[in-house]
């Protein structure tokens, strides 16, 4: 899909961080873009910036672990754009700590919004993009924690799930590549983000809100990182290219090699045994 003039764009989580980056880089390209998120209003300051680009912007507040909700988005999308050519599942959470300690609310939640929220925009939007007549790309936003361990914070709840959610995208990209619908997975490291305090929106149902960054998180530590916005116009050039994999750290490369080194190392093991 190299070229994004007059296409339409949603991405969730758009309220702020990568999805805000993503909206601004897709607006930049000429799309119209939806923006979703669960934070209230959010996605509207967001959306302003979008139109002042010259596109149209859709604001809405969605709760991506609602299928009823995105039902109804997808009806509001067509009605209004009559079609959807790139589909951004970017809305993630973060708990940290040791995975050992973790509880079965912590599991819960971070499943429910990193792997079935990814999944559940696919299943209501996938069958929609399949029959319009113009072009499709899905990207979900997976991270450098679904190709290895993070060294520094313990993160096994949230790697778990990113790692879900890479197998689940790599599994879709084989699919759907028969049908010209590009998917990727987005896999930043560290960007300027408030995913280290996303515990302030969680539901009830799964402990509800938590204040203050998760443990190993302090205060504008993720300031020294990323800009969003770069990360935005890195996943534009994926999208055009049609990439499998998006990486805004390629500086991580060892961290990768380094993990499955590990997995090799123990075929070596058997194979000499």
């Amino acid at each position: 899909m190299e070229n994004l003039s007059g296409k339409v764009a949603l991405v969730t989580g758009a309220g702020s961080g990568i999805g805000r980056g993503i909206a601004l880089a897709c607006a930049d390209e000429g799309m119209h873009v939806i923006l979703a998120d669960v934070q209230e209003g959010t996605a509207q300051a967001v959306a302003a910036e979008v139109e002042a680009k010259e596109v149209q912007a859709l604001a809405v507040d969605l709760d991506v672990t609602d299928t009823v909700g995105y039902e109804w988005l997808a009806e509001q999308v067509y009605a209004e754009f009559g079609e959807l050519n790139l589909l951004i599942n970017n809305a993630g959470v973060m708990t940290a700590g040791p995975v050992s300690q973790a509880t079965q609310a912590d599991w819960d939640w971070t499943f429910a919004v990193n792997v079935n929220g990814v999944v559940n925009g696919v299943q209501t939007f996938l069958p929609r993009m399949r029959s319009q007549d113009g072009e499709a790309h899905i990207v979900n936003t997976v991270s450098m924690a679904g190709l290895r361990l993070n060294e520094v914070v313990p993160l096994g709840v949230y790697s778990s799930s990113k790692h879900a959610a890479f197998a689940y995208t790599e599994s879709l990209r084989d699919e759907l590549s028969a049908e010209g619908i590009g998917v990727s997975a987005l896999c930043p490291g560290g960007v300027d983000t408030l995913i280290g305090e996303a515990g302030r929106n969680r539901p009830d149902q799964f402990g509800g809100p938590k204040d203050g960054p998760e443990s190993g998180f302090s205060p504008g530590m993720m300031s020294q990182q990323m800009d969003p916005e770069d990360v935005g116009r890195i996943v534009v050039k994926g999208v055009k290219a049609n990439r499998w994999l998006i990486f805004s750290h390629p500086e991580l490369r060892s961290h990768v090699e380094r993990r499955y080194q590990r997995i090799m190392d123990d075929f070596e093991f058997y194979a000499n045994a």
